[in-house]
């Protein structure tokens, strides 16, 4: 036991950065990515802006080309979380969306079909729908409508978003019955409109709920929480990284052999970066402390769930689907949880404030029990998405 908390504490404080570039690598190649597919002008970059709360989002501020035919944009930009995918060669008579639908694969994705309702031509984007279609490799379809108020009349307006909404289900192959229904969740049109005058951006709502059930994991970027005092506004500074260091761990993880070694690392390494942003650092005493607050069973815990994870992924066909994904939600949630506790215990240290051990266990607690249940519906979310392409 002593020897493991020599171990970890090396981690926390490194006299040498440990090599994580394979983990983040990985990472980086799984973040949850949203294909934008529309028309230029047809509102790809303000529904970004008003997903993301940055408003100086623009193609060539913050996009990079990453295919002859598609800008991405990470978010955040130094600790990104989520992948922006906007096509830009719709026009083009000979665009073949190939590289994207690469892009795309092997991530949590959604396709963000994107049509000004009062455009009713849209054969490219129809086009590169049906190629994408044939390919399989996505799933997750939503269909945005923009504008909409550009179209004064209600009945007229409604005709247009029916009509460039049943082409793209036909293309889809989704029956009317399918996304008429009022009971219907799937397929539905998305209508928003953003009005100027007041800065009101019409249907956020009902979009981010259905990215959400898309994309389970883009519920932990929103941070519209109220904080109920100063510590908990100070983490939600830092909850962006903290996701970021645990998306990481959870990609590691999900390979056989890899996790065991990378898991306590990255999160070492988050608690060392986290002690930073407080002013303080961590010392054998201060580390003893903190995973004495997280509870007398917590170290072992880790250790046997760590080790148990590495072994599981080690069985055929189950290992390699159930058990790298059941370690990977396990790796993804232990490290956000211990992050937000980090971040508690810092806070109240740097200040020079007693610190609770209830409430620093039950930050944890409440911070894995949070995130557990979004990374078992991103897994299940996954499962369906393979099943369907079986």
């Amino acid at each position: 036991m002593n020897r493991f908390f020599k171990k970890v504490y090396q981690y926390i404080n490194p006299s040498v950065n440990p090599d994580l570039a394979p983990a983040f690598d990985e990472w980086q190649k799984h973040i949850p990515t949203l294909w934008l597919l529309g028309k230029t002008g047809a509102g790809k970059s303000t529904i970004i802006q008003t997903l993301t709360g940055n408003s100086l989002v623009e193609i060539g501020n913050g996009f990079q080309p990453c295919t002859r035919t598609a800008h991405h944009y990470l978010y955040p930009a130094e600790n990104p979380l989520v992948c922006f995918l906007d096509t830009r060669g719709l026009g083009e008579a000979d665009y073949d969306p190939a590289e994207d639908i690469a892009m795309c694969s092997g991530k949590s994705h959604a396709l963000m079909v994107v049509m000004k309702a009062e455009e009713p031509e849209q054969s490219g984007l129809l086009n590169a729908l049906k190629q994408i279609k044939r390919s399989g490799a996505i799933k997750h379809l939503l269909v945005i409508h923009t504008a909409v108020n550009s179209i004064v009349d209600i009945q007229e307006r409604q005709r247009a978003i029916d009509y460039n909404h049943q082409r793209v289900m036909d293309v889809w192959g989704i029956k009317p019955v399918q996304w008429q229904s009022k009971i219907a969740t799937m397929y539905q049109p998305i209508v928003v409109d953003f009005i100027p005058d007041d800065e009101h951006f019409i249907g956020l709502d009902v979009l981010q709920c259905a990215l959400t059930d898309a994309l389970p994991m883009l519920s932990l970027l929103s941070n519209q929480q109220a904080h109920t005092n100063r510590e908990e506004q100070n983490f939600y500074q830092l909850r962006q990284e903290v996701l970021w260091y645990a998306g990481a761990a959870g990609a590691s993880d999900a390979i056989p052999a890899v996790g065991l070694f990378s898991v306590p690392a990255i999160q070492g390494k988050m608690l060392h970066s986290l002690a930073n942003q407080y002013g303080v650092s961590w010392n054998k005493k201060d580390y003893a402390e903190f995973v004495g607050m997280l509870g007398s069973g917590f170290l072992l815990q880790y250790i046997s769930k760590l080790g148990l994870n590495q072994l599981v992924k080690f069985i055929p066909a189950y290992g390699q689907t159930v058990g790298s994904a059941t370690a990977a939600a396990m790796s993804f949630s232990s490290t956000y949880a211990i992050g937000r506790a980090a971040c508690m215990y810092l806070y109240h240290r740097s200040k020079g404030e007693p610190i609770s051990k209830d409430q620093i266990k039950l930050a944890y607690q409440q911070a894995f029990t949070t995130v557990k249940q979004v990374a078992d519906r991103q897994q299940l979310s996954k499962a369906s998405s393979k099943k369907d392409c079986e």
